[in-house]
Formats: structure tokens, sequence, C-alpha cells
């Protein structure tokens, strides 16, 4: 089966479940999108590499990436490779110089890992066709969509850019992920107007 390689386009707070994101991950030169909802603590996993913060401790998937640089392993890609009920899973093919071994994985842990491991994401024409969804031009041109400019829960709304940079080092410096995420969700929304 040919491989569609996949890039994440953006996160967001999913609507639809309380205490869940979704991942959005767009076909690389496409229109397609697959919307994965996750877990909070994996979209801070996704999110502190993006953004490239450095927690005062190593995560979980950090340290699965220095467990597996120590022994020499290697992720050499990731592949959604099922979608079963409404639910993705991925597998993790690795190298340790010699042999190939799939590792199954939960998606979320896997594009965490991919991240760490600088490899690419891939799925198959079959997922995509039965998950993906087709963005319009139009609508949001290619990234993934908004959240609401500034609603009533927005309590960073009312600093300035200076004090939630500071507070977002605070924030992380206390390993508060999730109020970082949502700091550094509120910087990048004012960089877009």
């Amino acid at each position: 089966m040919e491989k569609i390689k996949l890039e994440i386009i953006g996160m967001s707070y999913s609507q639809s479940q309380s205490g869940a994101y979704a991942l959005i991950l767009g076909e690389e030169g496409g229109k397609r999108r697959l919307p994965i909802i996750i877990g909070g603590f994996e979209a801070q996993a996704i999110a502190i590499e993006l953004e490239k913060m450095q927690p005062t401790r190593p995560l979980t998937h950090d340290l699965f990436r220095s467990f597996a640089e120590t022994f020499h392993i290697t992720i050499q890609e990731v592949i959604i490779n099922k979608f079963i009920e409404g639910v993705f899973h991925a597998e993790l093919v690795c190298l340790d110089g010699k042999t190939e071994y799939r590792i199954d994985a939960r998606t979320s842990d896997a594009v965490a890992l991919s991240l760490r491991f600088h490899c690419p994401v891939y799925t198959y024409e079959k997922i995509m066709s039965a998950a993906g969804i087709v963005m319009d031009d139009k609508e949001g041109e290619g990234k993934a969509p908004k959240k609401e400019e500034q609603s009533e829960d927005n309590i960073y709304g009312k600093y300035s850019i200076n004090e939630l940079k500071k507070l977002l080092q605070k924030t992380i410096e206390n390993e508060e992920y999730e109020k970082a995420s949502q700091i550094r969700d509120e910087i990048n929304r004012r960089k877009e107007t």
C-alpha cells in the first residue's frame, strides 16, 4: 500500500469532549485533514515539543527518547495504520541498526514521539478516505480552525504579551503544562491578528 505523508496542521481544545484536544494532521501538499481526538497529557507533550519549551524534568516521551537513544534504537517512521470504530491506531517503525521492529502505539503517543525523533508520520489512502475531511481554501486556507478569538473564559486576554511570556515561563517551571499551552495559544492568537 502506498503511504501518504502527514504533517501537523494544528491543535485546539475539543468542543465535543471535555478535557480533550483535536490534533489536526494534514496530507502533505493536499487539502485532506485527519482530525484526531487526543487526551490533555498527549496534547501537552506535542505542544511542548512543537513550541520548543524546556520542561524542568523530562516528560514520559522524552524519557522514552533517551532510553531508545541509549540503546541505539531509532524510530524511522510512524504509520497510522488502522481506523476501527472511530479510533485511530498507529505503529512505530523502529530500527536497532540491524533489525526493523514494528510496535503498536496510540496515535497521540506516536505523534509525540515522531516529533522527538524527527521522523515522518504516514497513513494509508483507505484511512484518509474513511476518516479524512477536505478543507476548502475558503475554510481557513489550509490552517486548523481557530478557537474563538476571546471567549468569556479566556482569563489570559487581559495580559500584555510581555506579561504572558513571563507567565508562560513560570508555568513551565512549575510544570503546569496545561496552563502553559493555554498561554501559548493566547500568544499565538495575538501574533496572527
